[in-house]
């Protein structure tokens, strides 16, 4: 049985701003690089055999962090990245609430099927091992309704820096 450690990368700035980031790099916080570090203290006891990390920079930093003690590298993949929120991307989140989606912003759809294929990934290269997979909200929670054969709105929001396990 393959265990994934699944956390939702530490507290950026434009998460303090509220500006939808999508798939912009992101630069953590003090906080943030504070939530990674207590992540990283938590973990510790913890035999962690593999860390993969979404490609885009604050889940990236994230994992580093959490990854230091360790002598395995990251494996970095955009099967993690963010939802991509196309016209949305870099706007005040208040401000698009009622507006329509653009045409160019990534598809339920789309990112579900990135989610199942990073559970495959998963189960097909870490049988019988714990991996540690730093990515973003969005991300996260469709691997987590893939994984519970729910829907999207039912899986429970990630805040910065939470880890949930999955037993695949």
């Amino acid at each position: 049985m393959t265990k994934l450690v699944l956390i939702r990368h530490g507290q950026t700035f434009d998460n303090v701003n509220r500006i939808m980031q999508g798939q912009t790099q992101g630069q953590l916080t003090p906080l943030g690089i504070e939530q990674a570090k207590s992540i990283y203290k938590n973990l510790a006891q913890h035999k962690i055999d593999f860390f993969i990390s979404s490609d885009l920079k604050r889940s990236l930093d994230t994992c580093r962090i959490i990854a230091e003690r360790s002598s395995s590298q990251i494996i970095v993949t955009s099967l993690l990245r963010e939802r991509d929120w196309g016209g949305f991307t870099g706007r005040y989140i208040p401000d698009i609430k009622d507006e329509r989606f653009p045409d160019d912003v990534e598809s339920i759809e789309a990112l579900l099927k990135r989610a199942t294929l990073f559970l495959s990934y998963v189960r097909d290269n870490y049988f019988d091992k714990t991996v540690l997979a730093v990515g973003h909200g969005i991300i996260n929670k469709a691997i987590q309704a893939v994984f519970f054969e729910k829907q999207m709105s039912e899986v429970p929001r990630m805040e910065n820096a939470e880890i949930r396990e999955l037993l695949l």
